[in-house]
């Protein structure tokens, strides 16, 4: 019987097939023997799984978009609002403001005014010829404005509008040579017209000038003149009553207001160099009474010492300072400015002031870490052509980003590059709240809200003796530069929260633009946060911060849209509770292109038109009450309460007392020195 045995034992034969996979493919074993005659050749296989791999990538972003969408139908709808009145602008609208029963709108040429009542273009003007690109508003009395305004070229003009007509007082950087003139970034204008400030650049340097504006011989002047006006307006309608056309606004030209006085000079901070002191007593002699913290100008390192740290800095971290890079320190040539309110801070208990009227201004600079703090009082008039020091500085662990202040100017915010939050009692001296957020975010802006705790405790008096609420919490809004919101609680007594209120938008579209904490309805039973949110596809939105919904949508009509849409055009008046927005029709390609100079629409929204308080559940009953509405028990038991809370406090000062004695003392030791020294140099010359 024959029998089949192999000789040899069983091999994997090479591969010999014309079209078998290679091994650096995958899959290079074929698993199913049906499909080996369906395989495609080279590089047919490669597109094959490129255009799979873009199918595949297609379906994850249609299922994202559709979670998107399912997630947006599950959420509480927003209440669209169309504007209850708008007008017309002949040119285009750059800015908005509004002051008692005006609205002023910067024009591409010149400024127009506009009853707010009727919507009636009550003046323009356009001496200057030039494009308003920012503007300043406050109401001196009942029929005059005080305007301070910034055009394309970095002019700052100061103007007033009294009985329906602009003056020009007086352009705050003008100078004879052109080319010497210092462009205009930013201004400020005191709440009661009282200061003004502006922030001027050049080629290589900033500054900072603050004005006192003489508002009562203003109105003095203007009383005076106010009846030879009538009389001139009565004989140009007479001379003009034949004629179709309406008068061109008359501009006083013949009523020369007082200037303004520059009060201050505030320049950014040097940088730290090394001491110019020849030995310790000429470093104690210049400084003032050591209770203050200073720039850090007066001390004791010299060049060799700072240059030896900085090599043995640099050899340490090398490696990380190659990988980020090194710059060096430069003189800032941006500010942050605020008008202060008095404080003890600022003033101490016992000089008396006018509530309302601001004593001070709190200034940051960019990449730096203090917040300086000058008095705006006559005796600092001297001092305006050299540097000036700060009365006060409160420095910061990390660079300040941005800061806020509240309306009453007693809680300031902080807010450093290392997205730490600090919030300051002026009227104490203390931090109410210090937060950070976790996540690697950098912070764009702050605001104070309205409703909380801040605006009752400032709302009853200003000033740092006046009525606090039993039970005060203040509440702040972080904007993030990705688009996120936080909300910040710092209570009185307790600790401080920070919310997440809405993260990173994944639609480009819905990046923020602006936001404005506003008072919709204001009530003394309840006390709301609302925030104006302004997005990138024109969207303005109104959010209620307690459940981090958007409960009502602003809407332009169908014909037009909220332009920029990227920086809109838009005021608050806080006073009627209204939003002016400005809106443009909608235009074709070829029309964009032909009509440079359009028109512009500004819509109205009147809060009190549209039913918020439905939206807003009702808060329950929290009694903040000022003191001065209080029964005396009640009085009496927050007066002990707050002294036993603050007695660790007094002792500090009381041992803060005993230091500065010390302090005198070694002062005087010094300067007792500082002559005997002097007196033997004498002698041994002699």
């Amino acid at each position: 019987m024959a029998v089949n045995s192999r000789k040899h034992p069983l091999e994997i034969p090479p591969p010999s097939g014309k079209d078998w996979p290679k091994e650096e493919e995958e899959n290079f074993f074929l698993l199913d023997p049906d499909r080996e005659r369906d395989m495609l050749p080279q590089p047919f296989r490669m597109i094959h799984k490129l255009v799979m791999q873009v199918f595949e990538n297609a379906v994850e972003i249609i299922e994202k978009r559709e979670m998107l969408r399912e997630a947006q139908k599950r959420k509480v709808q927003p209440i669209k609002c169309f504007p209850t009145a708008e007008f017309q602008v002949t040119e285009r609208a750059n800015c908005l403001a509004v002051s008692g029963k005006y609205v002023f709108v910067g024009l591409s040429v010149g400024l127009a005014a506009f009853n707010r009542c009727d919507f009636r273009d009550v003046c323009a003007w356009d001496a200057a010829k030039t494009e308003i690109c920012a503007i300043h508003a406050s109401a001196l009395g009942s029929e005059c404005h005080v305007l301070l305004a910034v055009d394309e070229m970095g002019l700052a003009w100061l103007l007033c509008f009294h009985k329906e007509s602009f003056l020009l007082i007086k352009t705050l950087n003008e100078v004879e040579d052109i080319s010497q003139r210092s462009p205009c970034v930013e201004v400020v204008l005191s709440r009661g017209g009282d200061y003004a400030g502006i922030l001027l650049q050049d080629s290589t340097k900033a500054w900072l000038e603050i004005y006192q504006l003489p508002k009562d011989s203003w109105l003095t002047e203007m009383e005076e003149k106010a009846g030879d006006a009538e009389e001139l307006a009565c004989s140009e309608r007479r001379s003009s009553c034949s004629s179709v056309e309406l008068p061109e606004p008359a501009i006083q030209d013949d009523v020369k207001l007082d200037p303004p006085e520059l009060l201050l000079t505030v320049r950014p901070p040097k940088p730290i160099t090394g001491t110019s002191f020849k030995g310790p007593l000429d470093a104690l002699k210049e400084v003032d009474d050591g209770s203050m913290l200073g720039l850090g100008y007066n001390h004791l390192i010299k060049d060799s010492q700072w240059e030896l740290q900085e090599a043995i800095f640099c050899s340490t971290y090398q490696e990380y300072l190659e990988a980020e890079g090194v710059t060096k320190e430069e003189i800032p040539r941006y500010a942050t400015f605020h008008f202060l309110l008095p404080s003890r801070i600022l003033m101490g208990p016992e000089k008396e002031v006018e509530p309302d009227i601001p004593v001070g201004i709190g200034v940051h600079w960019d990449g730096n870490h203090n917040f300086c703090l000058y008095l705006l009082t006559p005796s600092l008039k001297d001092k305006a052509g050299s540097d000036l020091k700060p009365d006060v500085v409160w420095p910061c662990a990390a660079p300040i980003a941005c800061s806020a202040v509240s309306s009453c100017s007693r809680y300031l915010a902080l807010a450093g590059e290392d997205a730490t939050i600090t919030i300051w009692d002026k009227h104490l001296g203390y931090p109410l709240s210090v937060t950070a957020i976790l996540e690697e975010r950098f912070i764009r802006s702050i605001h104070f809200l309205y409703g909380s705790a801040s605006d009752e405790t400032c709302g009853t008096d200003p000033v740092y003796h006046g009525a606090d609420p039993v039970y005060p919490i203040i509440q702040l809004l972080v904007l993030c530069t990705d688009s996120s919101f936080y909300l910040v609680r710092a209570p009185k007594a307790g600790k401080s929260s920070i919310t997440l209120l809405a993260d990173r938008p994944e639609n480009p579209n819905l990046t923020v633009s602006a936001v404005m904490p506003v008072l919709a309805f204001p009530s003394a039973s309840m006390l709301l946060l609302q925030v104006l949110i302004f997005c990138w596809d024109g969207t303005v939105s109104l959010m209620n911060t307690d459940t981090s919904q958007t409960v009502y949508c602003f809407c332009t009509p169908p014909s037009h849209a909220v332009a920029p849409a990227w920086q809109p055009v838009f005021t608050v008046d806080s006073v009627n509770c209204c939003l002016l927005l400005r809106g443009d029709e909608h235009q074709h390609v070829d029309e964009f292109f032909q009509n440079k100079a359009t028109h512009s629409t500004i819509f109205l929204f009147d809060f009190n038109s549209y039913p918020l308080k439905e939206a807003f559940p009702k808060k329950p009953d929290l009694h903040l009450k000022p003191i001065q509405e209080l029964q005396w028990i009640d009085r009496c038991n927050i007066f002990l309460r707050d002294r036993f809370r603050f007695l660790p406090e007094r002792e500090q000062v009381l041992l803060e007392m005993e230091k500065q004695e010390y302090w005198d003392c070694l002062q005087a030791r010094a300067s007792a020195m500082d002559n005997e020294r002097q007196k033997v140099k004498g002698e041994k010359k002699q």
